[in-house]
């Protein structure tokens, strides 16, 4: 007699993919909102606190610096939690967070510290959310389709970024930048019934010791591994950069340029354009030049299309800032992609989410360090002089990867 407990190769397949979209649609949704986000908190300091370079600075660092708080111990809490609990966790406190700003606009007791709290709540959350996301979705995707998965998961990232803040500026513009934040609440309330219905997952167990003795040993494993290593000091320089894009953007567009809130979010959705399509496009690069060489030429081409961004002014501004900024984030999604595939394959299962913890700890530290030295100079020496400056520090991802292993390599796969 068949037992009809046991199910069938096709009915495990058919699971798998409504797990993985599952999951694709509690990132997508969450993902949205915080697009709207990232445009509708910089423009509530901006627009209705009267913020300059130095304060944006500030916000933009606060939005990253848990990285550096938590960055490390996010691996080992990560390992003793239940995946899908945590990340549920997670978006009902980053929902809970945002609600406070509109009821504190409302009543008029919003100030820019109020601002500040949110964003470094918002972070913590988010690295924790991270941590326990990248460590779930090998549990979800077979090996063999990580690469695409992981593009498809970029691409996503590009889309909400291209629609996030265009829809953002839109509600800014009708509604006011604190009402525009209820939109990533509710987005953060839809991600979590989404990851509700996927069953629980547990990383395997880590090797015994305590919290510190674990992220010792995943700092180890990440830093002396002769590709891992170099592909996050690598990322470590592009984020710097970012950071530093981060928190001029806003006040630059306003400011330099006279961008109302919406030609502000529209300008700025261009990212999610230039992101699309090279994450479209990166499965296809892979197989073309080898994800190593990807890696290689990334930084080289950030360079030279992020120096298109603070060229010009008025309407020839506007132009220059959306072309700079497509290819400049079009240049950055590749490497990526490849390395973070590499870090999900090449690591021992029960180390993952300290390779992925100790990675952004690092490289997503470098964020706030951006945002607030870029802060600080706009302040003495002006805004598009600094966005000029900080184009140089691109080169220094090519030279990292230049001088390790990965020069002498055509897909990162081929280290043994």
């Amino acid at each position: 007699m068949t037992d009809t407990r046991t199910s069938s190769p096709d009915a495990t397949a058919a699971s798998g993919v409504r797990q993985f979209w599952l999951f694709w649609g509690a990132s997508a949704t969450s993902g949205m909102g915080s697009a709207v986000t990232k445009i509708a908190l910089p423009l509530v300091a901006v627009t209705a606190l009267d913020a300059g370079p130095l304060q944006t600075g500030v916000l933009a660092a606060a939005t990253y610096t848990a990285w550096i708080v938590l960055g490390l111990p996010a691996g080992p809490i990560v390992g003793r939690l239940p995946l899908r609990g945590l990340q549920i966790w997670c978006d009902l406190i980053r929902a809970g967070a945002l609600v406070t700003v509109p009821l504190a606009w409302w009543t008029g007791h919003l100030g820019f510290t109020h601002l500040v709290v949110v964003a470094l709540l918002l972070n913590a959350a988010e690295v924790l959310f991270f941590a326990a996301n990248t460590t779930f979705l090998p549990s979800v995707v077979p090996r063999e389709q990580l690469t695409s998965r992981n593009s498809l998961m970029s691409g996503t990232h590009a889309v909400t970024d291209l629609g996030g803040p265009s829809l953002g500026g839109a509600l800014v513009q009708l509604f006011g930048p604190a009402t525009a934040l209820l939109t990533d609440a509710v987005s953060y309330l839809v991600s979590a019934i989404l990851l509700r219905q996927l069953p629980e997952r547990r990383q395997p167990a880590a090797t015994t010791g305590t919290i510190r003795a674990q992220i010792a040993e995943g700092w180890r494993f990440v830093t002396r591994h002769p590709v891992m290593g170099p592909a996050m000091w690598w990322a470590t320089s592009i984020n710097l950069v970012c950071g530093a894009q981060l928190a001029l953007f806003t006040v630059y567009l306003v400011r330099e340029l006279d961008a109302p809130p919406a030609v502000v979010g529209l300008l700025l959705a261009f990212e999610g354009v230039g992101a699309l399509m090279a994450a479209a496009a990166t499965p296809w690069l892979v197989r073309r030049f080898g994800s190593a060489r990807i890696v290689l030429a990334d930084g080289v081409v950030g360079f030279l299309t992020s120096l298109l961004i603070p060229i010009g002014s008025g309407h020839w501004g506007w132009a220059c800032f959306a072309i700079g900024n497509l290819l400049f984030a079009a240049s950055v999604v590749p490497g990526s992609v490849v390395t973070r595939t590499y870090r999900q394959v090449a690591s021992p299962p029960e180390m993952l989410s300290r390779v992925m913890a100790t990675v952004r700890f690092v490289s997503w530290g470098a964020i706030p360090v951006g945002g607030l030295l870029a802060g600080a100079a706009a302040e003495a020496f002006g805004t598009r002089e600094v966005l000029f400056a900080v184009a140089v520090v691109c080169l220094a991802g090519p030279v990292i990867v230049w001088f390790s292993p990965i020069r002498h390599l055509r897909d990162l796969e081929d280290h043994e």
